[in-house]
């Protein structure tokens, strides 16, 4: 499949967001018109017409593509140009140099020779030769922004292929005591240790051999390009619900348990109160057990993450004054909000179902640990799909929950 390099994308004038976001909110108010008429034909009637519910899910889809455009527009206008940032030391144009030469044209010599000074294996256990620093920094960059549990967890960056965060299980006593009193002996703390091991995760863009000549085309940002959205859609996947088998482990995987009964090492849920959705009676009674489910040191940077199937239920739903719980973006670049809280569409969330965790609540930052290996290497093939030359692309990633406290679940089921 050969792939097209567009020119590069310019940071979206103001305006124009501004005229996506006054078409989002007449939007959502037509929403609420419309969902005020299927609510009177439940009162009156017992049911909804069928024209009433048809074009409420026309503009439920109509809201949910004006909030991608909005959002697209934010991801376009951070993006930089790649290399735009500051000035390139020597050894990185270089590297850069060297790179390009070998995407363009198979000649790996530079590279050899520049790893072998680095003292690292040309091609190694991984295959390939690493991307510039730059090409790295930019591909982690675009993920950040589309990767929706990335953007919301803390990233750290290591160097071998396991990392361990020590935690205290049990500390030493604390207390108070008079200036002059005696202090009682302290037990000493107890530690345990989480292990976040870094999985390989690769994609493999094709070009024509012909756009590889190209010089007018930035090979680099090409790749970084290529590659940001696969590896976006697999990292959404595994940080939700991965397994930790060849990938990460997703905050959806771990043990749960009724917050009643929740201990470390479970994530803690509440039920709807219904089968596969929110009770009739007091419906987002829920939603508020959820966010008080949560300390308030958590509470205060948390975000609601959900698919939009399920935000479109959300939707619907009002307080007991009348007014609705999800409100659209105040401003063009912020997210919608649920309660007060922002949310994060996440596709990778279940959709509503008897038993479902469907809607995550947390501060995610402080809950959900990524880990990047340094390094992202592309190995050419021009010989497994002739007439195109493939890039295999890896990078190694993991994942995993680092505070059991920090998030909280909805459960979509009678308890």
């Amino acid at each position: 499949m050969t792939h097209i390099v567009s020119a590069p994308e310019t940071k979206v004038a103001a305006p124009e967001s501004q005229s996506a976001l006054d078409t989002l909110m007449r939007s959502f108010e037509t929403y609420k018109e419309t969902n005020e008429i299927r609510l009177a034909q439940i009162e009156r009637n017992g049911a909804v017409d069928p024209i009433t519910a048809e074009k409420l899910a026309r503009i439920d889809g109509v809201l949910d593509l004006h909030t991608a455009r909005l959002d697209d527009m934010s991801l376009k206008g951070q993006r930089p140009a790649l290399g735009g940032g500051r000035l390139r030391a020597a050894s990185e144009r270089e590297h850069g140099d060297a790179f390009s030469t070998y995407v363009r044209h198979g000649e790996a010599g530079g590279l050899k020779a520049l790893e072998a000074k680095a003292l690292s294996s040309g091609s190694g256990a991984d295959g390939g030769y690493l991307v510039p620093f730059e090409t790295e920094q930019e591909i982690g960059r675009r993920l950040a922004a589309l990767s929706p549990i990335r953007a919301l967890a803390s990233v750290r960056v290591i160097g071998a292929g396991l990392y361990k965060k020590p935690f205290m299980t049990a500390g030493p006593a604390v207390g108070w005591a008079a200036e002059t009193a005696a202090r009682a002996q302290t037990d000493s703390p107890v530690l345990a240790e989480l292990t976040f091991p870094a999985m390989e995760l690769y994609a493999m863009p094709a070009a024509t051999q012909a756009l590889l000549d190209d010089g007018q085309v930035n090979i680099e940002e090409w790749i970084a390009g290529e590659v940001d959205s696969a590896f976006a859609d697999q990292e959404g996947t595994a940080f939700v619900s991965g397994d930790g088998v060849t990938k990460p482990t997703g905050f959806l995987s771990y043990p749960k348990a009724a917050e009643s009964a929740w201990s470390w090492g479970k994530t803690g849920y509440i039920a709807t109160g219904a089968a596969g959705a929110f009770a009739a009676a007091n419906p987002s009674d829920p939603l508020l057990d959820l966010v008080y489910a949560l300390k308030g040191g958590y509470r205060q940077n948390a975000t609601f993450v959900l698919n939009r199937r399920t935000q479109a239920a959300v939707r619907k739903l009002k307080d007991t004054t009348g007014d609705y719980l999800w409100a659209p973006p105040a401003v063009a670049g912020q997210p919608a909000s649920l309660l007060g809280f922002p949310v994060q569409e996440a596709e990778a969330m279940p959709d509503m179902a008897d038993g479902a965790f469907s809607i995550a609540f947390g501060d995610f930052r402080r809950g959900y640990l990524v880990v990047d290996r340094a390094g992202v290497r592309v190995l050419r093939d021009p010989y497994s799909a002739k007439p195109y030359v493939l890039f295999y692309t890896t990078k190694r990633v993991g994942g995993g929950v680092q505070d059991f406290d920090a998030i909280k679940l909805l459960k979509f089921a009678a308890s």
